[in-house]
């Protein structure tokens, strides 16, 4: 074999017997050469490709971590509004309870103090109203919300002491009105006789008459005209049937000429209740009541209390 050489720098021309031995010598480090730099190309390749796998496995884990924190997170908030929410809604069922009992005491003193029951009315909600100023209108927030509640809670308990103190009042002051004599001692009837000096029904002899006679139709109601207690009940000489009830402040009253007596000592009578069937008995020339009225032992002239409202 014969190789040829060729130089640049000179226009000569040549060649150069080689043999097979010395070819091989110095192909086999050139081939090595190539090979070794062939393989370490490749696993610089290999390398350079093996990275953004890893780097997409660690992103991606991360990126997993995150979203199951954020779930968590969401969770334990979620679990959290629940509380409040459930805060809430207890909260505002004590204060519907406490609405009811003053919606239910208002429409008991309305009763008592006989106010308007239209006006009065405590089934309908208030009348509202207002322009509509979609401009300036806001939601609420929880913590607004909340802070709103708790003082209504306060007005509630105070109303609410306000209305169990007036409604003591109002009783107190109807109990001491019903223990005061007030109206007449029937349910229908016409004074027949007064108070004082008159002309005797049977000698027609001017004498004194402790009382005032109220004249009905036989058996019609005989009522107390305050509340009390039944003291005496019989047959007195003059009277016929007699019911004596003792009242407060000294007040005694006496119902005379009964054809049935209904109560009995010791019984707790109220004004207005029936105590007697109206009769004829004793001392009497027809159907009719005797009443009178006397305060710490001395009969009074019971005109002004037969007048009285009750």
């Amino acid at each position: 074999m014969k190789i040829i050489l060729l130089s640049r720098f000179c226009h000569k021309k040549g060649s150069r017997p080689i043999s097979p031995y010395k070819l091989m010598l110095t192909l086999v480090p050139v081939l090595a050469l190539l090979m070794g730099g062939s393989l370490w190309a490749g696993y610089q390749l290999g390398m350079d490709a093996s990275l953004p796998q890893a780097a997409t496995d660690n992103t991606t884990e991360v990126v997993r971590n995150l979203l199951q924190a954020q779930r968590d997170e969401l969770q334990e908030a979620k679990g959290r509004t629940q509380e409040h929410l459930d805060a809430l809604a207890l909260r505002l069922g004590q204060l519907q309870s406490h609405i009811l009992r003053i919606d239910a005491l208002g429409e008991h003193l309305a009763k008592i103090g006989k106010l308007d029951e239209g006006e009065f009315n405590f089934d309908e909600e208030p009348a509202r109203g207002g322009i509509e100023a979609l401009e300036a209108a806001q939601s609420v927030s929880v913590s607004e919300l909340v802070a709103d509640m708790e003082q209504l809670s306060l007005v509630i308990t105070d109303r609410e002491h306000k209305l169990d103190l007036m409604e003591g009042l109002m009783r107190n002051n109807l109990l001491n009105e019903e223990l005061v004599p007030a109206g007449r001692p029937v349910e229908k009837g016409w004074i027949s006789s007064r108070y004082g000096y008159r002309n005797d029904p049977f000698s027609g002899k001017k004498a004194f008459h402790h009382g005032v006679d109220v004249a009905g139709k036989k058996n019609s109601n005989v009522v107390a005209v305050a509340s009390g207690i039944v003291t005496w009940t019989g047959t007195k000489s003059g009277y016929g049937n007699l019911i004596e009830v003792r009242h407060s402040d000294g007040y005694v009253t006496r119902y005379g000429h009964n054809g049935k007596i209904l109560v009995a000592p010791g019984d707790l009578v109220t004004q207005g209740q029936p105590i007697a069937l109206m009769g004829s008995t004793g001392r009497s020339t027809g159907p009719h009541v005797h009443f009178e009225i006397a305060r710490n032992g001395k009969t009074i002239n019971p005109s002004k209390y037969l007048s009285a409202k009750r």
